[in-house]
């Protein structure tokens, strides 16, 4: 074609200066085939690399690779968070495929060591983890290449609801989407007229597959993309930033209002809404007595769920039942309400509750210490002062205790029995059940 020969000899320049509505324009929209050889064949032959995140929809893209070009460079972010899932179907498909140029690109070590040394950073600043683990290594893999095919969708996300085929992008570079137009009809389609194999998490409910810290299930109706940093503002690792206009910025600290390992984090948790079928119901705590009563469907759903657990309630109700749930908030509505305490420890202690424990409500630091002994390990922090005394590790310690729990072996204070005192006080937080410091 007359475009694709002038943009190959005098680069993106000329197609700026023809205009990419123009290019868009010259393929129909399902013809990805034809998208995807015009880019590596004719457009900018031998500078076209092909990314992949060998997810859920990888397949189809990765087979018409292997129509037009199977020696076509094959980049894998591996990002060093993949599920151990998602290594293995890179294989299967390398080999299904006969795909002879498949490359991983991996983060700068020292980028790691000096900003994620523990490997936590996606929990505090998952657009900083995005930005070290995906968008510096393509960028530095980019600077060989005039061009990238990617396999975005329009129908994954609103963000991507009028995606083209070809895109300029600010860096003077191609962005070629052969399979913007197809649905997610489409693409199961294509899976199953060429009998390509699924990544083995889609049928468990995993429709758009990134790192496993930051990837959840989806339910029926929710967006293909919801359980992609489930709980936070962000829908975008950041490498496609050109197309969306803007990414989400960073969760302001005083956002984060979920304290666990030691942080404040983003909260993937909210209250069931009044009224919500059972089977839609996920990532929501249910009360008590909702539960109860449409128990048989609650045990059906195949959605994660928490429950609730106000003053008054018998949490000895749920019986086999307490491993149902990914989460247990216990509301404390009054410092001078205790009974939540009593829950926590018949959860853990007689009920071996191993999920999330998290306490809700009007939590004041003084009363950290009490709800750590009973196996509390999370908590949701509203109060201006607990947490400032959380941020600046200034908590309170009770060293002596009056009665033992069963969570730890307590032992008496000299020859007065009834009086008794840890261990070790410090030596709870590496306890699986104590880790709010």
């Amino acid at each position: 074609m007359a475009l694709a020969s002038a943009v190959a000899e005098q680069g993106t320049d000329r197609l700026r200066a023809l205009g990419i509505v123009a290019l868009n324009g010259m393929f129909d929209e399902m013809d990805a085939e034809g998208v995807l050889r015009e880019a590596v064949t004719d457009l900018l032959p031998g500078r076209m690399a092909m990314v992949s995140s060998f997810g859920a929809d990888s397949a189809v893209l990765l087979h018409l690779v292997s129509l037009v070009d199977p020696d076509l460079p094959v980049y894998f972010i591996d990002t060093g968070k993949h599920f151990a899932q998602t290594l293995d179907y890179v294989e299967t498909l390398k080999a299904r495929l006969g795909l002879s140029s498949v490359r991983a690109v991996r983060p700068d070590a020292g980028d790691l060591a000096r900003f994620d040394p523990d490997g936590t950073l996606w929990q505090s600043d998952p657009d900083s983890c995005c930005h070290i683990r995906k968008t510096e290594p393509l960028e530095k893999l980019l600077e060989g290449f005039g061009g990238w095919v990617t396999g975005r969708k329009r129908f994954q996300t609103s963000e991507r609801g009028v995606l083209p085929h070809f895109e300029l992008t600010a860096d003077d570079r191609i962005k070629v989407n052969p399979l913007a137009h197809f649905s997610h009809d489409d693409i199961e389609a294509y899976k199953q007229r060429h009998g390509l194999p699924e990544h083995p998490l889609y049928n468990d409910g995993y429709k758009s597959i990134g790192c496993a810290p930051c990837t959840s299930a989806v339910g029926e109706g929710e967006d293909f993309r919801a359980g992609r940093w489930r709980g936070r503002k962000k829908s975008e690792c950041g490498i496609h930033f050109d197309f969306n206009g803007s990414i989400a910025k960073p969760v302001s600290q005083s956002q984060l209002t979920l304290f666990k390992d030691g942080r404040f984090l983003a909260d993937p948790w909210r209250d069931r809404a009044e009224g919500e079928a059972p089977d839609e119901t996920r990532y929501a705590h249910v009360t008590l007595s909702d539960f109860l009563a449409d128990r048989a469907a609650f045990l059906a759903s195949p959605h994660p769920i928490g429950l609730r657990i106000e003053p008054g309630d018998r949490v000895e109700d749920i019986g086999a039942d307490v491993e149902r749930f990914a989460s247990i908030a216990i509301n404390f509505p009054a410092f001078t309400d205790g009974r939540g305490y009593s829950s926590a420890r018949l959860l853990r202690e007689r009920m071996g509750f191993t999920g999330e424990l998290r306490a809700v409500g009007d939590i004041l630091t003084d009363q950290i210490p009490f709800l750590r002994r009973c196996g509390i390990d999370a908590m949701v922090v509203n109060n201006a002062p607990t947490r400032a005394a959380l941020e600046k590790g200034a908590l309170a310690e009770v060293s002596r205790y009056y009665q033992p729990v069963g969570a730890r072996r307590e032992i008496p204070v000299g020859t007065r029995p009834f009086l008794r005192r840890p261990e070790d006080v410090r030596a709870e937080s590496l306890s699986p059940h104590s880790t709010l410091t």
